[in-house]
């Protein structure tokens, strides 16, 4: 932890994105998508690809996203809003996994759903806490478990989202936080 009698710094502390739930919960988003595409889908087939990418552009902009903070809160929140969009797109792909399957999803209220839901307060969650989901069920229970998880890393994001707004509007960006620590500077 800074000193308080330590001068403010002009780069603040940043990064740290591996102890944030909206990374981890997209790790797992992109994990179980590589593995959902690689049993369900055809790996010739450009679905395929576009699902692990925006699977992949989900966690990368999180952590491009809070190594840009130092510098740019303006970048950072561009780049998790990036993410979340991301992680919209591949949601509406699993959705539509389904009913081209012509596959159920499942209601909020459907108990399976609530047992995925309900995993996300594991301590130390990761792929392996959904594998069997994903892994070692048939196509509905895996998309559904997908759609699940994904919703859950979309809640993170908008959290953080209106967090780093509210910081934004209240602190600043890196621009002003210069010209803050100039004009003390000059003061003196």
């Amino acid at each position: 932890m800074a000193n308080p009698s330590d001068p403010p710094k002009l780069i603040p502390p940043h990064g740290g994105y591996q102890n944030l739930q909206s990374y981890q919960m997209a790790e797992i988003v992109y994990d179980a998508t590589v593995v959902f595409c690689n049993r369900f889908i055809s790996i010739r087939s450009r679905t395929h690809d576009q699902m692990v990418q925006a699977a992949r552009s989900g966690k990368q902009n999180i952590a491009e996203g809070s190594m840009a903070s130092g510098t740019s809160k303006k970048f950072e929140l561009k780049l998790i809003g990036v993410a979340r969009a991301s992680l919209e797109e591949l949601l509406v792909d699993f959705q539509d996994y389904l009913r081209q399957h012509k596959l159920p999803l499942w209601g909020k209220d459907n108990p399976k759903a609530k047992e995925v839901r309900n995993l996300c307060y594991r301590k130390n969650r990761s792929y392996t806490t959904y594998k069997t989901y994903i892994e070692a069920s048939p196509p509905e229970i895996a998309a559904n478990t997908m759609i699940c998880v994904i919703h859950q890393a979309n809640y993170l994001l908008d959290q953080q989202l209106r967090v780093l707004e509210k910081d934004f509007l209240n602190e600043g960006g890196f621009t002003e936080r210069l010209y803050r620590m100039r004009s003390q500077r000059r003061k003196k």
